[in-house]
């Protein structure tokens, strides 16, 4: 098998397990919080035992008590997992915040103060 190869599967593996926990998430712990959850991304270990799931909280609710409760509801949302998507081992799923938003927008913050000092020294 070659190396690309290799890479492919925790590749569709992780978009699969992000399609099914985003589904779950939206229907059975949304509606526990007042904010709205959403998986950003999975990053599957290449032995497919283990997913990292980054999640966003956009709303009122405390992120870290948001990620809490989604570790309290692992195993729940590990066993739906296993019951749709046919793996040979049901994957460890350890939830994270996404740090990439605030990246984003702080990028987007820096590009504008940019913009606005060169408009200013012109």
């Amino acid at each position: 098998m070659s190396p690309e190869e290799k890479n492919r599967r925790p590749r569709r593996v992780s978009g699969l397990i992000r399609n099914h926990l985003g589904r779950i998430i939206l229907r059975e712990v949304q509606p526990l919080f007042s904010s709205l959850v959403t998986v950003t991304r999975v990053i599957m270990t290449p032995d497919l035992r283990s997913a990292r799931v980054f999640v966003t909280v956009l709303g009122p609710d405390d992120p870290p008590s948001v990620l809490k409760a989604l570790e309290d509801q692992a195993p729940r949302l590990r066993h739906s997992v296993a019951s749709a998507v046919n793996l040979k081992y049901n994957p460890l799923l350890i939830f994270e915040l996404d740090p990439e938003p605030e990246w984003q927008s702080r990028l987007d913050d820096l590009i504008q103060r940019t913009k606005t000092d060169d408009q200013e020294t012109d």
